[in-house]
């Protein structure tokens, strides 16, 4: 039997998947719940398992190609007799020449043989399915078998892990044929150490050379953004500002920075136990009515290298300390970088922050992402001159915040609300965000 691996949907909204790189060669013995090809969907690369076993007979779809889910991108043959006849079934599909051969009367009926994504290696360590085999190209195992290469001792550069050409061409001594990071000997690796978390620095995208007078195709996160920008002109929204004075939550920062606490742990913390107060903000439309959700994930908008964002999601921060919140976004942060994040990890927010502020940006509006009612724009916090109480002049820090609403769902006095109680806790008391 002949079976077609197809692309799978890797996410509720993905519609099409790039293919990474394929762990497995044409002619391989492919086991059940082997990983056999890397696919990139929206926002992460995810490894794609096999349902069954047999033989990667044709790859239908190569390395750097797109197809659209469900989509045949390479067939599995069940025996060595079948190979031929799968691989004019691939001619065939991929429309080369002798690809007018029609299929055997043996081939049966295609049958999907990939599941769901195997959980991501972390970092630092080798990537590898269930059955415990290190993931390994298939140019890399054929490098280090000519150059005497134990792979068994290499740590992998590629996605999860993935031990690539460039790492055996580097432990052979050799000049890397493409840039890379550089791969580490496991012998060499010095085992953890307790530290605290450090600070998960802000993502600015790196400055890079314009290839001026050419057109550069959108990649597969950019294409997700586009969707969802285009898809938001068609929510009715409005936006209502804020200022907000800083000086204790500032004072706050000083003082806990040191055990890992982040600015945006602090923000995240604030919106989300405000949201307790105002259910309907942090609620979305449908068509059968208002979605009041059952709990309060903020995702917080990052941008990433090479053009596109991502919004990793604070699961339930309203009832997770300040410490193990700001450890999960650094963790977040990190993942998404090396794009490890699981689709529930940037898919499941009720509620966006997006902080222009670390880049000097005192004041913006931010487009609503699909599903959510609401998202909080937030500026840099400056030394302002105001009025005092006692009718003085001094100097405050304070910091611009611009919500944009669904007004399908939210009003302007719910937003107003809301924004009112968020400076309170603030300016106010800052110190029960660490309780």
């Amino acid at each position: 039997m002949i079976r077609e691996v197809f692309m799978p949907a890797l996410s509720s909204t993905m519609t099409e998947g790039k293919i990474v790189s394929w762990v497995k060669a044409p002619g391989d013995r492919v086991e059940k719940g082997e990983t056999v090809v890397i696919v990139e969907s929206d926002k992460a690369d995810m490894d794609v398992e096999s349902f069954h076993e047999g033989i990667l007979a044709a790859i239908v779809v190569e390395a750097g190609g797109t197809a659209p889910v469900g989509e045949a991108i390479a067939l599995l043959a069940e025996t060595e007799a079948e190979v031929e006849t799968a691989k004019q079934q691939a001619a065939a599909k991929a429309g080369v020449a002798g690809g007018d051969s029609a299929p055997t009367p043996e081939a049966a009926a295609p049958v999907a043989v990939v599941e769901a994504p195997a959980p991501a290696a972390q970092n630092g360590a080798p990537a590898s399915n269930r059955s415990g085999r290190v993931v390994i190209s298939p140019r890399a195992r054929k490098l280090a078998k000519d150059l005497k290469i134990d792979l068994g001792t290499l740590q992998g550069s590629g996605p999860h892990g993935r031990i690539v050409a460039q790492d055996v061409e580097l432990a052979a001594g050799k000049t890397p044929t493409s840039p890379g990071p550089v791969a580490t000997p496991l012998a060499a690796v010095a085992p953890p150490v307790a530290a605290p978390t450090p600070a998960a620095p802000p993502l600015a995208p790196t400055p890079s050379a314009a290839p001026l007078g050419q057109v550069v195709p959108f990649n597969t996160l950019q294409q997700a953004v586009i969707r969802n920008m285009v898809a938001s002109l068609a929510v009715p929204t409005f936006h209502v500002g804020y200022t907000i004075t800083t000086d204790n939550l500032d004072a706050l920062y000083k003082q806990i920075k040191s055990k890992g606490v982040t600015m945006t742990g602090l923000l995240a913390k604030a919106v989300a136990v405000t949201l307790q107060k105002h259910p309907l903000v942090n609620a979305g439309f449908t068509d059968q009515g208002i979605q009041y959700h059952s709990g309060i994930n903020i995702a917080v908008a990052v941008a990433m290298e090479g053009g596109g964002l991502i919004t990793p999601v604070l699961k339930n921060a309203d009832q997770a300390d300040i410490y193990s919140l700001s450890r999960t976004w650094a963790d977040l942060v990190a993942r998404s970088r090396s794009k490890q994040l699981q689709p529930d990890e940037y898919t499941s927010g009720t509620f966006t922050l997006s902080n222009l502020g670390m880049f000097g940006v005192d004041r913006f509006d931010a487009i609503l992402p699909p599903g959510q009612g609401s998202i909080l724009a937030i500026g840099a916090s400056r030394p302002t001159v105001v009025a005092t109480p006692e009718g003085l002049m001094g100097v405050k820090r304070q910091m611009q915040v611009n919500i944009t609403c669904d007004h399908r769902v939210i009003y302007g006095a719910d937003a107003a609300a809301f924004l009112k109680d968020l400076a309170n806790v603030i300016e106010n008391n800052p110190q029960s965000l660490t309780l």
